[in-house]
């Protein structure tokens, strides 16, 4: 593989490509340190340092801001205001016809949802901008922190909303350096962002685990997890490298005294066919509870119920809620994205046919039937994953730290899988050994 790197560094455009997606990362992990205005940084930092294990509500959008949202730094949004924006812009498209004939334009259809995309993402980034300095102020960002109300010393509505408007500006400069990534460099520029930002909370994290340890000095925890960690690497690339290949054979057809058709090939169906997707989803929805219950007052049933059962990880109730969440959106997602009537009629239209199987109505039918099958292991593997953090470290009381996380490794071997793909094939091209041999 480094010899493989060493080549792609050869190769005048591809390195150009490389050394411009890396300019573009540090730019990126910059803007993560920078504090925006109004913010008592010498606060945050004592904040940060005393509430390391006090994250459960603000976990998800912090990995994904690579530790910038703790910081409340520029960048401190990230990515998730895009991410977010994107599954709801896919979503929509199965509900509203104008969205999904946009998406059978082609490239036209795919730019005018992109825009989309961008505009929705704005709106996202002003309502979780307004939330998190709404939390910020009232002291709730820190819990237990002596100087968690002193993080905005002046709560002025000027400032309030030129913190607001920072962290917005923050998004739109994270949005386009992704698009830069995407068009000028290697691999899809989002993704890699997420890679970048969660990748970048792995030293310290593993770093927290062997300090607060108390066999060997924390060596012992420590090695424990490196081990639960490059099982789980191991386990999630065996997972999404599975598929099951559906033979698909199109028929010869003479078009004047040429032949056309007569080629086999294959539908690919992953095992995880909805990818991360699920975990972002029971993440958010879970989260919402714990959300409306800290920002509304007095001592009533249900708000204490919320804060014994809804905010801890290892709480029997939420590992159970969790769980069935992610199956639920497993299947759903997979549903919404994977259409087999469709497939089924392309096929028809082509001269393709399943072996065996009668083409139309009855090939939707096998197609369903076969994703169905394989959706089912795909949705407890996610599950399971997901949950490892709380059932592999709750004997060490650092399942908050485990920096191994579900979404985490899913997130970072696929978009490792699919930038290794791509440098694999510019390779090819130029007739170099690639990483594959």
């Amino acid at each position: 593989m480094l010899t493989a790197f060493a080549r792609a560094f050869k190769t005048p455009d591809l390195r150009k490509k490389l050394l411009f997606t890396l300019g573009i990362i540090v730019v990126y992990r910059v803007g993560t340190s920078i504090p925006i205005p109004g913010v008592d940084y010498r606060n945050v930092q004592t904040c940060v340092d005393q509430a390391s294990s006090n994250r459960g509500l603000f976990s998800l959008i912090n990995m994904f801001s690579g530790g910038a949202l703790l910081q409340i730094s520029l960048f401190a949004l990230g990515i998730m205001p895009y991410i977010t924006a994107s599954i709801i812009l896919q979503l929509l498209t199965v509900v509203i016809p104008r969205l999904e004939a946009l998406k059978k334009e082609g490239q036209t259809g795919t730019a005018k949802i992109t825009q989309y995309t961008r505009y929705l993402t704005l709106a996202l980034a002003v309502l979780q901008g307004t939330g998190l300095v709404a939390t910020a102020r009232s002291g709730a960002l820190f819990s237990g922190c002596p100087v968690a109300n002193q993080i905005v010393p002046d709560q002025s509505i000027f400032t309030t909303i030129t913190m607001v408007i920072t962290m917005t500006a923050g998004t739109t400069v994270v949005m386009w350096l992704g698009e830069l990534i995407t068009d000028r460099g290697i691999g899809n520029g989002m993704s890699i962002l997420m890679f970048i930002s969660i990748a970048a909370t792995f030293p310290s994290a593993l770093w927290a685990i062997k300090v607060q340890g108390k066999l060997a000095g924390g060596w012992i925890e420590f090695g424990t997890v490196l081990a639960v960690g490059l099982f789980m690497v191991a386990l999630v690339v065996f997972v999404e490298q599975a598929q099951r290949r559906i033979p698909v054979q199109y028929a010869k057809r003479m078009i004047g005294r040429r032949s056309y058709g007569g080629t086999s090939t294959y539908i690919p169906l992953k095992v995880n066919q909805a990818g991360v997707i699920p975990v972002i989803f029971a993440s958010s929805l879970l989260y919402i509870p714990s959300l409306i219950a800290q920002f509304s007052g007095g001592k009533s049933g249900w708000k204490v119920w919320i804060q014994e059962n809804l905010t801890r990880g290892d709480h029997p109730i939420y590992i159970t809620l969790y769980f069935l969440l992610i199956v639920f959106f497993a299947f759903f997602y997979v549903a919404i994205s994977f259409n087999p009537e469709e497939v089924a009629d392309n096929m028809k239209k082509y001269g393709g046919f399943i072996p065996g199987i009668r083409a139309g109505r009855p090939t939707a039918e096998y197609l369903t039937y076969v994703l169905n099958r394989i959706t089912w292991p795909g949705s407890l593997y996610l599950g399971l994953i997901a949950l490892v953090p709380t059932m592999a470290l709750v004997g060490f009381g650092a399942s908050q730290n485990f920096p191994f996380g579900g979404t985490s490794i899913l997130i970072i071997v696929g978009v490792g899988l699919e930038t290794v793909k791509q440098i694999e094939s510019q390779l090819q091209q130029r007739n170099y050994e690639g990483f594959l041999r």
